[in-house]
């Protein structure tokens, strides 16, 4: 049985491989064309449609799958990014690069006081159409001003998304300290304990 990871994403899935101590497949690589359309509200809708996006195209019905939908959501934004955050700015179909989104969302909250904000990841391993165990993790942090951002790990929001218990922005963390405290982390934990118990 192969365990299949709901995303192209290189990058997420050398970061979920490490968090379950597993070999993960990813559609690009094994040849198949998968591009759903992320049209929920939420990211626990977003999760489960790209999950049974990709259980459709397995030729062996019986591989689990895992996917996940993870963003960004600051308090002062009324919580926005959140479920666009990987298409926050888009344009006309054209998504800006990491560099501009977090550069626009620096614009955005301008020298607000207000910098609270999350990282949310829901994960789901999806056994079947209906039947699948979901969790829903967070981490919390404040987004920094321009002066501030810092580090060059990590992807996305990681420079400007800082962690005052470890005084440093995300993309100043090792990996394994990243894994250990993400939301990301947390929620492949608990999924990971399902996979060990069956």
């Amino acid at each position: 049985m192969n365990i299949w990871f709901a995303t192209n994403n290189n990058h997420k899935r050398i970061e979920l491989e490490a968090i379950l101590g597993t070999t993960l497949k990813i559609p690009v690589q094994e040849g198949y064309v998968f591009n759903p359309d992320e049209t929920g509200d939420t990211f626990c809708d977003n999760a489960l449609i790209k999950a049974r996006e990709l259980k459709k195209l397995l030729k062996n019905k019986d591989d689990f799958v895992i996917a996940d939908d993870s963003g960004l959501c600051v308090d002062a934004l009324s919580g926005r990014p959140g479920v666009l955050s990987a298409r926050y700015g888009e344009k006309n179909g054209v998504v800006p690069t990491s560099l501009q989104q977090n550069s626009l969302l620096l614009d955005e909250l301008g020298d607000n006081p207000m910098r609270s904000a999350r990282f949310v990841c829901t994960m789901v391993l999806l056994l079947e159409n209906d039947r699948f165990i979901i969790v829903q993790e967070t981490l919390e942090g404040q987004i920094v001003k321009r002066d501030g951002v810092k580090g060059d790990g990590g992807f996305g929001y990681d420079p400007v998304f800082f962690i005052p218990e470890f005084n440093r922005t995300l993309a100043e963390l090792s990996a394994e300290e990243k894994n250990m405290i993400s939301h990301r982390g947390k929620a492949g934990k608990l999924i990971a304990k399902y996979i060990c118990q069956n």
